[in-house]
């Protein structure tokens, strides 16, 4: 159902009733453990988080990773932040 490596692939799902009876599966979602932080990026203008993923995971899809190490909800709120916790390589 989702794409290998992301936040979402091992939560898990349940079924929900819909008023009208129908059923449709949900999925859970993640609750991140904040992980230690190795260090920090200094962003720099314009950089977005799929390119500093990229830099330091190889992977620009895991852009979630930053997100969660910074307590940030969506990368929308981590955008005005100067300074990015790099979480370790998983």
């Amino acid at each position: 159902m989702f794409f290998p490596g992301s936040r979402y692939e091992k939560t898990g799902t349940y079924t929900l009733a819909k008023a009208d009876g129908s059923k449709i599966k949900i999925a859970k979602l993640p609750l991140p453990a904040k992980p230690a932080v190795l260090g920090f990026h200094q962003r720099l203008d314009g950089q977005r988080l799929d390119l500093i993923a990229n830099f330091y995971f190889k992977d620009a899809t895991l852009y979630w990773r930053l997100c969660d190490a910074n307590n940030s909800p969506c990368p929308d709120a981590l955008a005005a932040h100067g300074l990015i916790g790099i979480p370790p390589q998983a």
